[in-house]
């Protein structure tokens, strides 16, 4: 059974009718391009195949009433009258819904049942992909316009305002603007976007290291108020503006923090752009090498990489298969990513996944990846 059959099995069951529509929107693994989105940088991340999903039906009233099949959990609230109300998976529900108001919408109420196959704490983006889901339900029974770049955006204010959580727009971007067969490079100032191909024999292969962190509770917050006391003192406005010329002549100035965060971030835009370039050139070894490059500056400059996660990348990289690995996501926990040759995308994973257990004792999980499709309605 499929998960959509299964989604339309549920929402009988639990509202004695068939839905209307489905509407799905995709996690996402970023490739290159960790921490750079809050300070208005590059990104290069692509949808996944791994998504959350909603069976709904427009109700006659202003109710939104939900089952979370993933957390076996009910909830319902009144589009007139809510309020954030702790740190549950509703928040994120109620916290979009409220977002959609800000920019104007009249919302129409509707029951819903909501699933998923994303890795919850993962790193795969799980939470935005959720928003935008949201934001597709509305839509489905309603009349919302928004671009994907602006329902980005209003996710984004779920995290930052609803939320309390410092993160970047990257997440709800790529789900909300994924192209399938590409990655996306995403300017995190302008909002543009690029599609870059993956060369034809390779694939994406994200490891789990079944360690997991919570964004709130870590370090994430200070990672981001660290690169804004760098950027401060060098009077621009966002480290994005600032040239590693400008910061290697001044770095010996900087608190050793808030020098180390700003040289990752200023040499993790510099990959991106040349990992862009070296994937439109089909040229999967220099990619690789700026994933390398890439996961050693978040060990050591950012400090947000963990001894899953290095022992991950370690295994990962000694395969011959395997052009480049990285952590990826938040960090502290989570997913690394590979670029590997296709042929030996299998092979790689089952290799990596039994040499990591063995150091760590952690159970992993591998997810041979192409790049999919944004957020849509479905049927």
């Amino acid at each position: 059974m499929t998960i959509i059959q299964e989604l339309k099995q549920l929402f009988t069951e639990q509202f004695s009718t068939s839905p209307t529509h489905i509407v799905r929107a995709p996690g996402r693994v970023n490739l290159i391009g960790e921490h750079t989105d809050y300070n208005d940088g590059f990104v290069l991340p692509m949808a996944i195949e791994h998504a959350i999903y909603i069976a709904l039906r427009a109700r006659k009233d202003d109710t939104v009433h939900i089952f979370a099949s993933n957390f076996d959990d009910t909830f319902a609230f009144n589009l007139e009258d809510f309020k954030k109300d702790g740190m549950s998976p509703a928040e994120y529900v109620k916290g979009m819904t409220r977002a959609l108001q800000n920019a104007g919408y009249n919302l129409r109420g509707w029951d819903g049942v909501l699933k998923g196959d994303i890795p919850i704490g993962a790193g795969l983006s799980s939470s935005a992909a959720t928003e935008m889901a949201i934001g597709q339900a509305f839509k489905a029974v309603g009349t919302i316009d928004a671009t994907p770049a602006q329902m980005a955006q209003m996710g984004q204010w779920v995290e930052n305002d609803w939320l309390g959580l410092g993160s970047g727009i990257m997440d709800q971007m790529i789900s909300a603007s994924g192209q399938a067969g590409s990655a996306l490079l995403i300017d995190c100032r302008s909002l543009d976007t690029e599609p870059v191909p993956l060369p034809e024999d390779t694939a994406v292969v994200i490891l789990d290291t079944g360690t997991r962190r919570g964004l709130v509770d870590s370090k994430y917050n200070e990672r981001r108020q660290q690169c804004e006391e760098a950027a401060t003192f060098f009077g621009v406005p966002k480290l994005r503006d600032l040239t590693l010329e400008q910061f290697f002549a001044r770095e010996q100035e900087l608190p050793e923090l808030p020098r180390k965060r700003a040289r990752h971030v200023i040499t993790e835009n510099e990959r991106v752009l040349k990992a862009r370039d070296a994937l439109k050139a089909g040229d999967a070894a220099v990619f690789g090498q700026l994933m390398n490059a890439s996961h050693v500056s978040m060990r050591d400059d950012f400090e947000i990489s963990s001894d899953a996660l290095n022992a991950m990348v370690n295994h990962a990289q000694r395969q011959p298969s395997c052009y480049g690995a990285r952590m990826t996501g938040g960090g502290f926990g989570g997913c690394a990513v590979a670029l590997v040759g296709r042929d030996a995308a299998e092979v790689f994973s089952e290799v990596v996944t039994r040499d990591y257990v063995a150091q760590t004792g952690h159970t992993p999980a591998a997810y041979i990846s192409q790049p999919t499709q944004g957020a849509g309605i479905l049927d």
